[in-house]
């Protein structure tokens, strides 16, 4: 019987955790071996459990997701990660890929859509739910979607960070960069979005389904 393909799972919350560990305990081929709440506690579990596959969300406190994927890919170009997130919104797939992501489902997926995408991220293959790849495909179509493919990997988790109301300071702790660097890069947003000041920023944010959510609301 060949051996399992080994897990780390990363997500903020240890109710959603358990839902994966719960349903990928259902099949013989798949061992969860450790799991990270945050991008550096996924950089510290990558190299400490060594799993063939990472399971990664891209909201996380601190460090976000798409860092953490650039991070790790870094360190392990060869490193099999597949995201698994709420974003619906194809971009957030374009930049993951551009991270090093090798597949991309989405939480509304049906269970055996994520498992599925884990053999095939495990044995080289791209995967992507079906919503995100017609997402994708229709996203060729709007100037939006293609003004946000102008933003690097960076730029784009500074976006997120931006709208969602953190400061230069937290965000370059956050990201392990200067706060110089945060704002060069902040200049740069705004300058390939056309926004004049951060509050067009974060209307053009709303429109273009970056920010999360819940995360107006849980801002009031």
């Amino acid at each position: 019987m060949p051996a399992p393909i080994r897990i780390l799972l990363v997500d903020d919350q240890a109710i959603v955790r358990e839902g994966y560990r719960s349903l990928l305990a259902k099949h013989a081929g798949l061992l969860v071996v450790a799991e990270a709440v945050d991008g550096d506690d996924a950089y510290v579990r990558f190299q400490e459990a060594t799993p063939d596959v990472v399971i990664m969300d891209l909201s996380l406190p601190g460090q976000g997701g798409l860092e953490a994927i650039a991070r790790i890919c870094r360190r392990d170009p060869n490193a099999r990660i597949l995201v698994f997130s709420m974003h619906q919104n194809p971009t957030f797939a374009v930049q993951a890929t551009r991270a090093g992501a090798k597949g991309y489902v989405t939480k509304s997926s049906q269970p055996e859509v994520l498992v599925r995408a884990i053999y095939d991220v495990y044995q080289g293959r791209p995967a992507l739910s079906p919503d995100i790849a017609q997402a994708l495909a229709l996203s060729k179509l709007g100037s939006d979607d293609q003004a946000l493919a102008e933003l690097t990997v960076r730029e784009f988790e500074i976006l997120r960070m931006l709208v969602d109301a953190r400061s230069t300071d937290d965000i370059a702790t956050a990201l392990h960069i200067s706060p110089k660097t945060v704002s060069h890069c902040h200049y740069q947003i705004k300058k390939k979005l056309g926004a004049a000041t951060d509050i067009e920023l974060v209307h053009l944010a709303l429109r273009m389904n970056v920010l999360d959510p819940l995360a107006l609301a849980d801002r009031a």
